[in-house]
């Protein structure tokens, strides 16, 4: 099986990485050249390269509208081999819906697979690979998911699965770390030291990945270096609230998690999301 793997930021690179040495043939592609392609993968120039070489293309890309462009290119690339395309971003319900009617129309199959964990996660591979899609394409793509982590979750046999269950998750990690900076900042003014605050709040019920995760190795050291830009973060809010208002769900603090996350985006564009922290201490001294 050779795989194509078009965008190699932050994630990416990563993910083609563990591809590679998983004892894949890897095509790698992204717009801004090949600085980030990864040893023992080669770079071209072209998606029709792509298209034309691998049976199956990984995605990982910013948003839906740019998962949708190459999925456009890979359909109407001539002498295209593509059965499979597996898509890693967090590109949204309805954007994923679009992807799978294009794929379609090329007699690609579409498996939905954002991920969650970071960074460090995708190095150490206990990335959770969230993924979902037709059951045959699933299962033909199963090895190429084992590939890039140690950590599967099958969530349904409709793409649009996956990226609900990454939404959900991206929400609640937004909101949690958007709380405990709050908390924090509150201890803090307090007198209390952020330090001991942490070790009393992971020993109780207030514990969560923002205050066992990014606290300890990002704010607290002043690190803030995730790997996860804070306008991502913010997109992907306003993603959930999207899909949410299709459905009817319920969105009260929904909202107000979209409000801040937007703050914050706006007021210091594509910093790593874990300096919400000194971004909530200076917004409530103004």
């Amino acid at each position: 099986m050779v795989l194509g793997f078009v965008g190699l930021g932050n994630m990416g690179s990563v993910l083609a990485g563990n591809l590679v040495a998983s004892g894949f043939e890897v095509l790698t592609h992204d717009v801004a050249g090949d600085g980030r392609s990864p040893v023992g993968a080669t770079f071209v120039l072209e998606i029709n390269r792509v298209a034309q070489s691998a049976d199956v293309v990984v995605f990982s890309l910013p948003n839906g509208d740019i998962c949708s462009a190459v999925a456009e290119a890979l359909v109407a690339a001539p002498g295209s081999r593509v059965a499979q395309v597996v898509d890693t971003s967090t590109a949204g319900v309805e954007a994923t819906e679009r992807m799978a009617v294009t794929l379609e129309r090329g007699g690609i199959g579409l498996v939905s697979a954002p991920v969650s964990g970071g960074i460090a996660g995708a190095r150490a591979r206990t990335l959770a690979v969230i993924h979902s899609g037709a059951p045959s394409d699933c299962r033909a793509v199963r090895p190429v998911l084992e590939g890039l982590s140690d950590v599967i979750h099958h969530v349904g046999d409709s793409p649009v699965l996956a990226q609900a269950m990454k939404l959900a998750n991206n929400f609640l990690s937004a909101t949690a770390l958007a709380a405990t900076s709050e908390a924090v900042a509150f201890g803090v003014a307090m007198g209390l030291d952020m330090e001991r605050m942490l070790s009393v709040l992971n020993a109780s019920s207030g514990r969560s990945a923002a205050s066992e995760d990014k606290f300890p190795n990002h704010v607290l050291n002043e690190r803030y270096a995730s790997g996860f830009a804070n306008t991502l973060m913010a997109k992907d809010v306003l993603l959930y609230l999207d899909a949410v208002r299709t459905c009817g769900a319920p969105a009260d603090v929904g909202k107000k998690t979209a409000t801040i996350w937007a703050r914050f985006a706006e007021g210091e564009p594509n910093v790593d999301f874990t300096r919400i922290y000194p971004f909530v201490v200076a917004s409530n001294s103004e």
